[in-house]
């Protein structure tokens, strides 16, 4: 899975150079211009650490002596939610001054960022439900993998997938594929196709098993993409975080009312 991954932002960021190439021609000054590179070694150990941190779940493994072999979906929920919240404290920590100086911006625009985002979410989840319809319905896909094993681990512990998948992984996911990624791609289209890309391919990489499974990166990428437009126009963090925390909570709670 890694090492697709490690592929995939290869690619990237060489069709990102190569479509740069062509829309700048030779002037390499407008090309230096779309990025930045003080962040990114910063950038890219939040990646490394966004893509690793299941490792975390081995410490309470070690700690209780837990059988690797056998864990139950009730099991894999608490480990799941330890890890996640290590990466929070994590993120939290690598990103306490940024963090701070745009929650000051959200606050301070907080009418203007609200409407932001939910202008933005709201094309999202349009983009999100007529792609999901094509691809299931139209072109018979078996819906996205990732979401079959979230609807799992629901019947398990409601209440802690909602506090995990609804409030804790969005904070994770928006600092790693909004935040990392504005802090070094400055061109404002560059960044969304980026976000569409990163985003909605961590969440189907390890559910692959035909053609119709790879395009649900469009409705994941989809939300990716709109979170990063809000962000690019409200310039803080915490509008996305806050737009997809709601998202995910409402379609978490949703699940856990029809289980």
């Amino acid at each position: 899975m890694y090492y697709t991954m490690l592929f995939i932002i290869l690619q990237v960021l060489s069709l990102l150079l190569y479509l740069c190439y062509l829309y700048y021609g030779d002037n390499m000054s407008k090309i230096k211009n779309c990025f930045k590179t003080d962040n990114l070694v910063r950038s890219i150990l939040v990646f490394l650490i966004f893509y690793f941190s299941r490792y975390f779940m081995l410490i309470p493994v070690k700690i209780f002596h837990i059988n690797t072999h056998s864990i139950s979906d009730k099991t894999q929920v608490y480990l799941s939610t330890f890890a996640n919240i290590m990466l929070l404290i994590i993120l939290i920590i690598i990103y306490q001054k940024d963090l701070k100086k745009e929650f000051k911006i959200f606050k301070k625009n907080f009418v203007d960022c609200v409407d932001i985002g939910v202008r933005w979410w709201l094309l999202g989840l349009l983009l999100m439900i007529a792609s999901n319809f094509i691809i299931t319905h139209l072109l018979h896909g078996n819906g996205a993998g990732n979401e079959k094993q979230v609807q799992s681990l629901l019947k398990a512990v409601p209440w802690l997938m909602f506090l995990d998948a609804g409030f804790i992984a969005p904070f994770n996911e928006e600092i790693t594929f909004r935040k990392t990624i504005k802090d070094v791609i400055t061109n404002k289209w560059l960044l969304t196709f980026v976000s569409f890309l990163l985003f909605g391919g961590a969440h189907i990489i390890g559910n692959i098993n035909t053609f119709t499974d790879i395009l649900y990166i469009i409705p994941y990428g989809s939300l990716g993409a709109v979170f990063a437009l809000a962000y690019y126009e409200s310039n803080t963090i915490f509008t996305t975080i806050s737009m997809h925390m709601f998202h995910n909570a409402i379609l978490v709670l949703l699940a856990i009312l029809i289980l």
